[in-house]
């Protein structure tokens, strides 16, 4: 395996991949100007036959499934051994889909690595932007919307208006019933509220 490019934002990663044609590129959730998941999504609209493979800190179990829904191609968390992200890539590079078992049990395909997610069962997850999902996965986490707002960038007001859109496309009535969503799917991948 040969580095042939790299890129520090998601913008930047999108125009390297178009101009080096790479067989794989290692993308991370967390970039400064975007999140992989647009990379992912740039990618594949310009019909790009780079395998993508998600390589991050973020749990695996909050967005493997929108990951390979939206076309990538595996998901790893960094905190694995480094032998076991080299079987992801080497996975992925022969054509599998890359998940750790427990998402694949999760997804009812055990260690298979074949079919994606089919987008006929989509999630009430999947109504979201990916910043109103990075949002839910920070409340999941126990912070403040202040907290939020600076860990983001954003204006008190624009953290508040996610959460606002948040809970009427999750159809919950109140913010205790978003906070409890969110602690549920984070803690364990369910959804439960009242």
């Amino acid at each position: 395996m040969v580095v042939c490019g790299q890129a520090k934002t998601g913008a930047d990663a999108v125009k390297a991949i178009a101009r080096l044609k790479p067989d794989l590129a290692l993308v991370d959730i967390s970039l400064p100007d975007k999140s992989g998941l647009d990379v992912i999504r740039e990618v594949r609209a310009s019909k790009s036959k780079t395998k993508l493979l998600v390589v991050s800190m973020h749990d695996e179990a909050l967005y493997a499934s929108r990951v390979l829904r939206l076309g990538g191609d595996g998901y790893i968390m960094k905190r694995e051994d480094p032998a076991e992200i080299i079987e992801a890539i080497r996975d992925v590079l022969n054509g599998h889909l890359y998940l750790s078992e427990d998402v694949m049990a999760k997804l009812g395909q055990g260690k298979t690595r074949t079919p994606r997610p089919s987008k006929k069962k989509a999630s009430p997850l999947d109504l979201l932007t990916d910043g109103e999902l990075e949002i839910l996965e920070l409340l999941g986490q126990g912070h403040s919307n202040e907290e939020i707002a600076r860990r983001l960038g954003l204006a008190a007001e624009k953290v508040s208006g996610a959460c606002t859109a948040v809970k009427k496309k999750l159809k919950l009535k109140t913010d205790n019933a978003l906070v409890r969503y969110a602690v549920c799917w984070v803690e364990d991948g369910s959804t439960e509220s009242d």
